[in-house]
This record gives structure tokens, sequence and C-alpha cells, in this order.
């Protein structure tokens, strides 16, 4: 009995040494990766007559930039800063970022080897051996959900991940006194209450974004993604299309769609009547935009598509066709920016360059190896 004893506090001791071992290693400086920045001003030059302009931020991230609230606000100030250096920022600038954004301060307070994983399945993994009394207790609140597990992650994680969303996005709108579509966060039934992001920890997690104004507040609608894609419906809840908001800006109208909801014709008749649609999106795998179109994910496809295109058209070509670039009329806008995120997460592999709408028609831009900032004046 003494002999299992003392094993049982030897394995205790192990794993409180495990658990703790590498939180004071020492995370890496910040770098921006910022490989373009670009002005998309009108042919003729003439910006006279054209005082709006969006901020298409593509931000390359790594998985480091995630384990503190510093790190993840020191690599969005650097493309900011940029921006505003650039003369990008002006009275009437509204700064686009991309899809899952915020989603990866689930590993907000983790060990640095959470982001020195070689995959994201081993990085998980430790959130669960690092937080077992914590993890226990949300797995048991994440029963509606059929991937438990990173449900009862991004539970666990979730007031964390919103207080740094909140609190760096506030910063950023502040300092350079801008609006900011933000990049999509994964919380539990996200609502802002008295200019505070709050979840419910019971609720189901929706894939979200919100809008900050250049005080730094937030915005009070949520937009929240309706079209889950196929790796999100184990654990990621749609929201209706009826509920996608549309913002009412001193520089116009806007509406907001999370990346897949921008193939759908259903979600532009939710914003019809705004002058500028936005989209953040996140494309997974390297290289995906050149391979064939494999058709649509995670629902039906629409009655208008050609599933003939199916094999035919190459990624890209089929965002140019069904996503923003070939349904932002049916909202009635001509103005229309949709960003990819980019980086190095694991082993996801990241892919997309920027579509930039104006007047109706689809503009050519540099693309980025990397981060990319682009500003289109309207």
């Amino acid at each position: 009995m003494k002999k299992i004893g003392f094993g049982f506090l030897v394995v205790i001791l192990i794993w409180v040494i495990w658990a703790n071992w590498s939180f004071s290693s020492e995370l890496p400086t910040v770098i921006s990766e910022i490989s373009t920045v670009s002005q998309l001003s009108y042919e003729n030059g003439d910006s006279s007559t054209h005082d709006r302009n969006i901020v298409g931020i593509q931000p390359y991230m790594l998985e480091t930039d995630y384990l503190t609230q510093q790190q993840f606000q020191d690599k969005l100030d650097s493309y900011f800063k940029t921006a505003n250096d650039q003369g990008f920022f002006r009275e009437n600038t509204m700064v686009l970022l991309p899809e899952y954004l915020g989603t990866w301060l689930v590993i907000a307070g983790e060990k640095k080897s959470v982001a020195d994983a070689g995959n994201l399945t081993w990085a998980m993994a430790q959130l669960v051996l690092s937080n077992p009394i914590q993890f226990s207790k949300f797995y048991g609140k994440s029963d509606i959900e059929s991937d438990r597990i990173a449900a009862a992650l991004f539970r666990m994680k979730a007031e964390k991940m919103a207080h740094i969303y909140q609190h760096v996005f506030k910063k950023l709108a502040e300092e350079y006194q801008v609006y900011i579509a933000a990049g999509s966060i994964l919380l539990p039934g996200p609502e802002v209450k008295n200019g505070i992001l709050e979840v419910d920890i019971e609720a189901p997690i929706y894939n979200t974004s919100f809008i900050f104004d250049p005080e730094g507040n937030l915005f009070t609608q949520s937009i929240r993604k309706a079209f889950p894609i196929e790796s999100e419906h184990p654990f990621v809840t749609a929201s209706p299309t009826s509920d996608i908001p549309t913002f009412d800006l001193p520089f116009g109208k806007i509406g907001v769609l999370v990346c897949a909801d921008s193939w759908y014709p259903e979600s532009y008749q939710a914003i019809q009547g705004v002058e500028v649609v936005l989209v953040n999106s996140y494309c997974a795998i390297d290289g995906a935009m050149d391979v064939s179109w494999a058709g649509y994910n995670g629902a039906p496809a629409p009655i208008d598509v050609d599933l003939n295109d199916i094999g035919v058209l190459n990624e890209r070509q089929a965002w140019e066709k069904y996503a923003l670039p070939g349904r932002i009329g049916i909202s009635g806008a001509k103005i229309g920016a949709n960003v990819f995120l980019r980086g190095k997460l694991w082993d996801l592999g990241t892919d997309g360059q920027p579509f930039f709408i104006r007047d109706g028609k689809l503009l050519e831009i540099e693309e980025a190896e990397k981060g990319g900032i682009w500003s289109m004046e309207f």
C-alpha cells in the first residue's frame, strides 16, 4: 500500500512539473511578416471626391502570437502602425480583418509547448492535460455538440478569449481612430451587455464577429455565421440568416458576412439595401485555392449553382463566381472586400488572397506572399 501511495505521489509530481515547466519559456519577438502594402486608387488618380476607404488586413499569424494578450496585441499593432504610416487611416476608414483571427486565443495563457506542438491535435491534448479539472467541468457542459472535446476547450477558455479580443481591438480602434470589423472568434452565446463582451457557457458556440467604433466601443449586434462548413459542424452552431445585422455608419450602411455565408444568396438578401459588403474568411490547407473545386461545403448548393463547375473550376475561380465577387449585386451594394487569414498554424495550412470590389467590378491586386495590407478608396 505504501508503494502504491508513493507511486501515486511520483505520478502527481511528474504531472505538476510537466504542467508548469514551459510557462517560463521566453517567447519569441513578434515579427509582422508584412510582404505587401498597396493602395488601390482610382485609375485617373483623382482621390479628391473619394474620402472613404476600406483597409483590408491579411495578417500572417504564428501560434506564439496567441500565447499572451501582449503578443496578440503587438502582432496586430504592427499591421495597424504600418497602415497608419502609409496614410491609409482617415476619418472614414473601416479596417477589415479575417475569420478565425480571434479563435486561436484558445491557447492564451498556456505553455509555449502548446504553440510548438507539431499538429493541432497534440496542441489541444496539451490543453486538456494542463487543465484536467477545468476541462472535466466544461466537458460535462458540452453535451449538445458531437465533438465534446473541442466544445469543452472553447467553453473552458471563452471568458479569457472574449476579454483579450475586446481589450485588443478596443485599444487599436481608440489609438488609430478607425472603425474595425474585427476578425471572427468562436464563443458560446456571445453578447454585448453594457459595453462588455460577455459569454454564456451554457449556450451553443457560434463563429462570431463584431464591429468596434473609433472610440473603442462595441456595437451590440453580433455577426454570427449562418452556414458553418463541415469541419465546424461538430462544435459550431448555425445562426439564422435572418439574424445577420446591418450597420448604419457615418460613411454608409454596411453588412458583414462570415466566410461561407458569402456563398449563399440568402445572406445577401438579409442585408439588402447596404452600400458596402465586408467578408472575413479563413481557407485551410496550403495551396487550397489552386486545387479543383469540390463543390459546396457544409450545406446544399443554392439552386443557381452550375454543378458542372465542380471539378472544372479551381477553388479561387469558384470563389469569384459564387462568393462575394459573383453575388454582391444581390445585396444592392457595389463596394465590397473579403480578406483571408494567413499564417503558420500547426498543421492546418492557410491560403487565399483578398477580393476588392469597387463599382461592382473585381479589382486586380498585388498579392501578398505572407501578410498584406490593402487600402481601397471609394
